[in-house]
């Protein structure tokens, strides 16, 4: 079990996706993304999202994330943060993001 102390380690932020590029060296396909969460600046994040998500429309899109992990290289990239998402029954990726706009860099709780 976790424990609430465990849980509090974690520091989940919300950021908006400001750049989105292809990342044809990943295993799987996915996208490159730049996050700003505000005043922890801007994130790097690799996201296999290709299957539902086209690159213009996550411009501008909110998203949840994990930013005190350590980075973690990703083929010839480097994840700075892990953006979350769900896997639904037909193995796609959701992302996970507010259901109202909120400020950047605001803590998940």
């Amino acid at each position: 079990m976790l424990s609430w102390d465990d849980f509090a380690k974690v520091d989940m932020r919300v950021g908006t996706i400001v750049e989105v590029y292809d990342f044809p060296q990943a295993r799987k396909p996915a996208y490159q993304l730049l996050v700003n969460f505000w005043d922890l600046g801007l994130k790097k994040s690799s996201a296999q999202i290709t299957s539902l998500y086209e690159k213009e429309l996550l411009i501008g899109k909110q998203v949840i994330g994990v930013v005190n992990f350590p980075p973690k290289q990703i083929a010839t990239f480097m994840s700075e943060c892990l953006v979350l998402w769900l896997v639904d029954d037909t193995d796609d990726v959701i992302l996970l993001s507010p259901d109202l706009p909120a400020q950047n860099g605001q803590k998940v709780a």
